[in-house]
């Protein structure tokens, strides 16, 4: 009991909601159940639509309903609207399906990792900097900048932590403001 009030208390000293303590998160309007898969919920997210275009586009359905667990940060639409003009509709096309699943699958890391656990780690690392393999093979790097958690991508590009610790049977998803892009 006292492992999980210190918890619960470290988690809203980070600014992060345990996710033990309260109900999933609200997403694109729509609720979030911890007991259906990643794609499951994320069909649902009004602030989702593109991405799960691309994720059906990309054939990774199957992947995304997998037993896991894994880490998902995932760009809102706006984040593929702020993409240079035309990037979304290339990607989609069938020959470029090898692309865009790399893309996809640099947003997303081995194991369930929460928004208190990517700052921890950030936070106790010499650089400042958590850093992970994508299951493309390409790095992220998660840091904290005042309360915030930003993930940093191959690219450069840094996408802020909007929503986290949005539990899913098969792992967690964390709402980025930005697509990560791989080299």
């Amino acid at each position: 009991m006292l492992k999980t009030v210190r918890t619960a208390t470290f988690a809203l000293a980070m600014g992060l909601a345990p996710s033990f303590a309260l109900a999933n998160p609200m997403v694109g309007g729509a609720p979030m159940l911890p007991e259906r898969n990643i794609v499951e919920n994320a069909v649902n997210s009004a602030d989702h639509t593109t991405l799960v275009a691309a994720v059906q586009a990309a054939g990774l359905v199957d992947a995304l309903q997998g037993a896991g667990p894994m880490t998902v940060f995932a760009p809102v639409n706006a984040a593929f609207d702020a993409l240079p003009a035309g990037t979304v509709e290339t990607l989609l096309q069938p020959e470029n399906i090898e692309l865009l699943q790399r893309v996809l699958t640099s947003h997303v890391v081995a194991g369930n990792l929460t928004g208190a656990e990517l700052m921890r780690r950030a936070r106790a690392s010499r650089d400042g900097f958590f850093h992970m393999e994508t299951l493309s093979g390409a790095p992220l790097s998660a840091q904290v900048r005042g309360r915030s958690l930003w993930i940093h991508d191959q690219s450069g590009n840094a996408g802020r932590v909007t929503i986290s610790d949005v539990n899913q049977s098969n792992g967690v998803i964390h709402v980025v403001d930005s697509v990560l892009v791989p080299r």
